[in-house]
């Protein structure tokens, strides 16, 4: 697949397929709670993720998102704030990701920024470009880099945040929950290997992304990424295709991540 209107080619790559079931589309989880179990709520698909690996049978994990929803810019109603607020546990990201959380009273016990641990590694952004996809409006990437699940060594340490505060509403099952977290830790520090060894293979190749949303992979993975902000759903328009042409004069690209597949007639 080649981009044809510049004069480079371009070959587009979805991120998805690098990382299979840790970056797929967010979606509403199970609901409805069982008594015994933690009830826990995320902010985001990663958090999910773990929360369901380290808790297994013992954990009811919720992931309120509308499909086409963006979790990092989307605001719930009322309900779903006060299904936040009953939960044992709420998972939240750090860095400056999902800024509802800063609107609402959520109990402070049972908020669990994951990335507290590693906040001296948080990537600043100093220039951002507004933008919008899906019903959320517009927004902007300004501030701080918040997809820091993409460096898995940083993804360990949000697991590691989340077995803790598991182990702590629950210590009658720490131990199930310390095995589990062991075995996804493993999983990662694998998945961090093995991206390692993919990225050495585009050391310093300058490389695009359709969003400015890969700044901790690129800092762990050694890659050489620039962005635009391109909407895998929406054709870019004759302004945005000449402003890619003159970008990739300075930058010659022959590589472009997407969080997923672009439509048809862009990759053509």
């Amino acid at each position: 697949m080649y981009l044809k209107s510049t004069r480079y080619p371009v070959r587009f790559i979805s991120f998805v397929t690098i990382i299979i079931g840790m970056l797929s589309s967010p979606c509403a989880m199970a609901a409805g709670s069982v008594s015994e179990k933690l009830v826990v709520y995320s902010v985001n698909y990663p958090l999910a993720y773990f929360a369901r690996r380290i808790g297994g049978e013992h954990v009811d994990v919720h992931l309120p998102v509308p499909a086409g929803e963006d979790p990092a810019f989307w605001m719930p109603d009322s309900d779903t704030i006060t299904a936040y607020q009953q939960a044992d546990l709420v998972l939240l990201n750090g860095a400056g990701y999902a800024k509802w959380v800063d609107r609402v009273s959520l109990p402070g016990r049972r908020r669990v920024n994951t990335s507290a641990s590693f906040r001296d590694a948080y990537i600043p952004v100093e220039q951002s470009v507004t933008h919008q996809h899906g019903p959320g409006g517009d927004h902007s990437h300004a501030g701080t880099a918040f997809t820091t699940w993409l460096d898995f060594s940083l993804a360990a340490q949000h697991a590691q945040s989340i077995n803790a505060a598991m182990s702590r509403a629950r210590p009658a099952m720490a131990d199930v929950f310390e095995a589990n977290y062991q075995k996804l830790a493993r999983d990662l520090e694998k998945l961090d290997r093995e991206m390692q060894r993919v990225a050495g293979q585009y050391a310093d190749r300058p490389m695009l992304a359709s969003h400015p949303v890969y700044q901790y992979l690129a800092r762990r993975y050694k890659l050489n990424i620039e962005s635009v902000t391109w909407e895998p759903d929406v054709m870019p328009d004759p302004d945005e295709w000449r402003m890619l042409s003159r970008k990739l004069q300075a930058f010659p690209a022959d590589v472009m991540l997407w969080e997923r597949q672009p439509l048809p007639e862009t990759r053509e």
